[in-house]
This record gives C-alpha cells, structure tokens and sequence, in this order.
C-alpha cells in the first residue's frame, strides 16, 4: 500500500500531503512528545545504574582502556532499551495488522520474541470479535494542520471506537491524548488509493494492551475535553520548532566584567 509520505526534521515526523506536496504537517506522535514527561529522568538514571551494576566488570575494564568510551556505553543504555522495546513493538504490530486482516501466516515465520503476542492477539479476535472498518489508515487535520497513522478503527458490541494496540509494559494515559487526536481529525487519507473519506462517528476510544504473559481491552477517554489538551500540545509544539527563536534580544545595556571561556577555563 503507498500510504502518505512522511520526512524526519529535527527529530520530528512530517506528513506531506498527497495532493500538495509543499504542505507537511507534524505527526501527532511529535506532538503528543510535546507534553512533561518527569518520570523519563528517575527512569534514565535508574536504568543507568542498573547498567552499570549489572555490567561492572565490562565496565571497569572500558573505563580503563577508553573512559570516554565507558561513559558513552552507560549514557547510551536507555536508548538501546528502547530501540529494542520499539523493534519487538513495530514487529508486533505487523503481526497484528495481518491476523486483524485475516491473513494466514506461517508459524515459522512468526519470531520467538512475539510468539505470545500472536497468540493472545488471535484469542482477542476470537473473544471479542471486533468488527474492523479501517485498519493502518492515515488521519488529517486540515483545520489543526497535523496527521497521524492510526492503528484500527472497529465496532465492537455495537460500538465505533478508535483503537491503539500497545506492547509496552503499561499503558500511559498520553494515549488518550493520541487517540483524541485521530478521533477528531477532518479525514481519512485511504492508503491504497490515497482518496480523502469523512472519519465515522464514533464513540470512544480504547488500547489493546498485549503482553508477553496476556492481553486486556483498556476503554479509554478521547472526548473534546482531551482533544482540547492535545490542541495545547499542538501549539508547545510550533512554540518549540519557530516560536522561540529570536525571542531573546540584544542587551541594550551592561555593565561589569564578562569573562571570555578562555578566561574561566583558566580560572
């Protein structure tokens, strides 16, 4: 499927639209980024010590070869961790994609890191029996200029709901943030053909949380209220990108000593 073309800048995904390929817009996933995120800080360092526990000896014997070598092994630690979390998670998600479809898929083709994830996938289809309008579709805000990528749209007991399929050890409450975006956006960008179509009425949201040991159906609330959170966010984000810039002018006046870097280098 062709999809909507997306470009990386400054670290921040853009969607470009389809029929104007000089309007990109960010993607709500940048945008949702935009809010506090405090527990990162006790997380890195948490996980940089643990690093540096559990691999002492590795360690000790970098540092006395190369320190600078050592101190970038540790401060790269939460990256790996979540290179990996997001590998194993963008892998799960194409198994989902596929048995949501009802593609048949060979089980020596499934890697053993998701294996359980397949299954209990395959037993929420089967216990739940969603019926599912869109699936791996493209979202536009012409009106808040954004797009996103969304996971599943479904009706499940007589319900539209927006859904997001998570493999993440919890399951954080920016999604809400996320799925509210989807919910109100103006359209449907249709991969296959790139044709425009009117998003369905829906009545919530909700996160299929898949895990190693299970799986769980998480309703989740997506109204005009946090749709309106995520608009704030929207705004952070072009504060961040253009807003800031030359908002710190030239003094207009000074007085004292400024020491040059030489100068406090040497002190």
């Amino acid at each position: 499927m062709a999809g909507v073309d997306t470009i990386k800048r400054g670290g921040s995904r853009f969607y470009v639209d389809p029929d104007d390929g000089r309007i990109k817009v960010p993607g709500v996933t940048g945008i949702v980024g935009m809010a506090p995120k405090d527990f990162l800080t006790y997380w890195n360092a948490k996980l940089v010590a643990e690093t540096a526990v559990e691999h002492r000896d590795t360690v000790l014997k970098l540092a006395e070869k190369d320190p600078a070598g050592a101190v970038d092994y540790l401060k790269g630690a939460p990256r790996r961790y979540t290179k990996v979390a997001s590998d194993l998670g963008s892998a799960a998600h194409d198994m989902f994609e596929r048995q949501a479809r009802g593609d048949t898929i060979n089980p020596r083709h499934i890697h053993a890191d998701i294996k359980p994830h397949v299954r209990w996938f395959d037993e929420f289809l089967q216990q739940i029996q969603p019926e599912f309008l869109h699936l791996e579709e493209t979202v536009w805000s012409d009106a808040h200029q954004y797009a996103g990528s969304f996971d599943a749209i479904a009706r499940i007991e007589g319900e539209v709901v927006m859904i997001d399929w998570k493999t993440s050890k919890a399951v954080y409450d920016s999604v809400a943030l996320q799925l509210a975006a989807y919910r109100y956006a103006d359209r449907i960008i249709l991969a296959e053909t790139r044709e425009s179509i009117p998003l369905p009425a829906m009545t919530g949201g909700a996160v299929l949380h898949v895990r190693p040991e299970g799986w769980a159906l998480h309703p989740m609330t997506c109204d005009e209220e946090v749709f309106a959170a995520f608009l704030h966010l929207r705004g952070v984000f072009d504060w961040e990108r253009e807003g800031k810039k030359g908002v710190v002018g030239r003094p207009i006046a000074k007085g004292g000593e400024v020491a040059t870097g030489t100068q406090r280098r040497a002190a």
